[in-house]
């Protein structure tokens, strides 16, 4: 489901709806030159291709480089990975007050601040 030019109060809803059914939810939208996106994709999983790490045999190359794993471009492996992603409700029921609120404020864009 993809919304935009809702309420809070719709998008919560929809989202809570999608989320209890697992259906993978996106809302935005756009003010001016600022802008937020949210998706709530439930238990999301995917697979990430990976660069194989090499290590280098210890006394075949010399030099301050030679402890150091190499990576290989031409070898990769697969690994699935899994997310679990929150609802809009608890994204937009954060805390700004208690201990930790300030190093939360500074890591939060003010875009964030849109959606209140």
């Amino acid at each position: 489901v993809c919304l935009t030019c809702c309420s809070r109060d719709v998008m919560v809803r929809i989202d809570q709806l999608c989320h209890r059914n697992g259906v993978k939810f996106f809302t935005g939208d756009v003010f001016g030159y600022h802008g937020y996106m949210f998706a709530d994709l439930g238990e999301h999983e995917f697979v990430e291709e990976k660069t194989k790490v090499t290590k280098v045999s210890p006394g075949v190359e010399d030099g301050p480089d030679t402890k150091k794993a190499k990576l290989d471009p031409s070898e990769t492996t697969m690994v699935k990975k899994r997310v679990v992603f929150c609802p809009l409700k608890e994204a937009l029921a954060v805390e700004w007050s208690g201990e930790k609120a300030p190093a939360a404020l500074r890591r939060t864009a003010p875009d964030y601040f849109l959606l209140q």
